[in-house]
């Protein structure tokens, strides 16, 4: 065999190669997503969290609102109090969710 043929042959064998491996993939059924069950929350009776959230929508407002400043105030003595641990996290800003009940100002 000389240097042509071999590699005519090793071209061959790669092409042949990746259609077997193209067919493969083209015929694997995909696995359908596993279904995520709703996390199951207890209701919050905290006033705290409902207004830490309240604060959340109000945005750059937040930071001038003297009820925000004292709700992250208590937030930030709850947290850093030796073994405190929050009882539930925040929502994210994309599934933010309205107070559970609207506090007179």
């Amino acid at each position: 065999m000389d240097g042509k043929m071999l590699a005519r042959l090793g071209a061959v064998v790669f092409v042949a190669f990746a259609i077997v491996m193209t067919v493969i993939d083209m015929t694997r059924k995909e696995a359908p997503p596993e279904a995520s069950l709703p996390s199951i929350v207890a209701p919050n009776n905290d006033p705290l969290h409902d207004e830490l959230i309240h604060c959340q929508l109000l945005g750059e407002a937040g930071a001038h609102d003297d009820a925000c400043l004292r709700a992250w105030a208590e937030n930030r003595r709850r947290f850093l109090a030796p073994g405190a641990r929050p009882e539930a996290k925040l929502p994210e800003p994309g599934e933010l969710i309205a107070p559970s009940k609207p506090e007179a100002r």
